[in-house]
């Protein structure tokens, strides 16, 4: 069919068939099919939508337009995916916990997306520690270290690549199906068996409406599962920020801490646990929730999951000793300063998006896709909720490169914290999606 036809009965409210989508994406890939093509079609699922039925199809044929990997292990092949957040480093932590419980996780993530951080930019700040390995080092790592994390090759899901950069441009971006669709098919393309989704919300989340992230969530659990990955999903608290510090030397130093358990943060220790244990029940190495957080718990205190990390570290060629001296390799930030509220009371309320664009002002995130991340900048010691500031309590201590920076990053944190009585906190874990 024409993709001029394609479009107009999308366009019309019409469903269209796998073979429809499949001529569609294979246009897309090849080029054969204008960008205002593209972008016309990008608008009709805009404001028509999809089935579940169709963006299963879409899914798929995003994944087949390029490399789909395939593993032979001797475990189960998973993966965890966050929408994205503040103070959001769960992968690091995550990802060898579950290599530790005899897991073999490839995991392909992304760089920072508008306010919030990106994991590569994170393991960015690790010397020598390459993002982009070809795939033969890239299955050794998972083979040896039973985890890698890495960046989106140019083989997998192209089409992926070519669609978003058009959303990005069209105002589109946010259509539920095509959001689908572009998480999944590069995960499927992964070559994944089993898929947990931590799908935030709040004031520091993209879907910052419960709803919103609901509906998301049901559609990436609903689509992954028709196909063929089994997949569940958390609705996350992101109405504060997740890790006490914001900025990407800093989220790795929080990691490595956590991994060596030298450090207890119970917002993140509940959520990393709940999608790790989501995992392993769904792969059959844990009979229950409760038996999957038991196992994870003790890859931790064993020094297992740290292992793993180390090890992954050192394959794709960071320091072998990082984890012993993560302090000699990260770099720090030549002003290291606290910043007071202007007043005095309980931390009630967060503009928690305003924390990660003030990182970005600080220089640790991205106004423009060609940006250079300063890695040693960002916020630490961040107060949460229901935490008491005054002159004694910082409201953070702010890692900046120089005093204009520092003062910028200053007034939007201030602005950002609202101070008053105390409330009743969001659950962190606040629902759970399954097929």
């Amino acid at each position: 069919m024409l993709p001029q036809e394609i479009i107009r009965k999308k366009r019309d409210g019409s469903p269209l068939t796998r073979d429809e989508v499949h001529d569609f994406i294979s246009g897309l890939t090849n080029n054969a099919i204008t960008e205002g093509q593209v972008a016309a079609f990008a608008m009709a699922v805009f404001f028509k939508g999809m089935s579940a039925e169709e963006a299963v199809g879409l899914t798929l044929a995003m994944r087949d337009s390029g490399t789909v990997l395939k593993w032979d292990m001797p475990g189960p092949v998973v993966d965890k995916h966050s929408t994205g957040g503040i103070g959001d480093n769960i992968s690091l932590m995550l990802a060898p916990m579950l290599a530790a419980c005899g897991c073999f996780v490839p995991m392909i993530s992304g760089r920072g997306l508008g306010h919030t951080g990106g994991t590569l930019d994170k393991l960015d700040s690790i010397p020598g520690y390459g993002t982009q390995p070809d795939l033969t080092l890239f299955r050794k790592v998972v083979r040896e270290a039973g985890v890698a994390i890495i960046g989106q090759t140019a083989d997998l899901a192209p089409a992926d690549k070519r669609l978003y950069g058009i959303r990005d441009v069209t105002a589109t971006v946010e259509s539920v199906p095509l959001i689908t669709a572009s998480i999944l098919s590069k995960k499927l393309a992964a070559g994944l068996q089993h898929l947990v989704m931590d799908v935030k919300t709040g004031s520091g989340a993209f879907m910052a409406k419960l709803e919103d992230a609901v509906t998301l969530a049901q559609s990436l659990v609903s689509v992954a599962n028709g196909a063929g990955l089994k997949t569940t999903a958390l609705i996350t608290d992101m109405d504060q920020p997740l890790a006490s510090c914001a900025g990407n030397a800093l989220e790795v130093a929080h990691a490595v801490e956590f991994l060596k358990g030298s450090l207890i943060n119970t917002r993140v220790e509940d959520i990393t646990m709940a999608l790790g244990a989501e995992l392993l029940l769904s792969s059959g190495l844990a009979v229950s929730l409760e038996a999957g957080r038991a196992k994870l718990k003790a890859a931790l205190s064993s020094g297992a999951a740290a292992e793993h990390f180390a090890r992954m570290v050192a394959l794709l060629g960071g320091p072998k000793d990082f984890m012993e001296r993560p302090e000699q390799y990260l770099k720090q930030a030549p002003i290291i300063r606290p910043i007071y509220a202007d007043d005095e009371g309980m931390v009630n309320c967060i503009d928690t998006r305003n924390l990660g664009l003030a990182v970005i002002e600080l220089g640790g995130g991205r106004l423009r896709a060609d940006d250079k991340i300063d890695h040693a900048v960002g916020l630490s010691n961040l107060l949460g909720k229901n935490f008491y500031a005054d002159m004694n309590s910082p409201l953070c201590i702010v890692h900046a490169h120089d005093e204009a920076s520092f003062a910028r990053a200053t007034n939007i944190v201030q602005a950002a914290y609202h101070l008053g009585e105390g409330v009743a906190e969001t659950p962190n874990i606040i629902q759970r999606i399954t097929p």
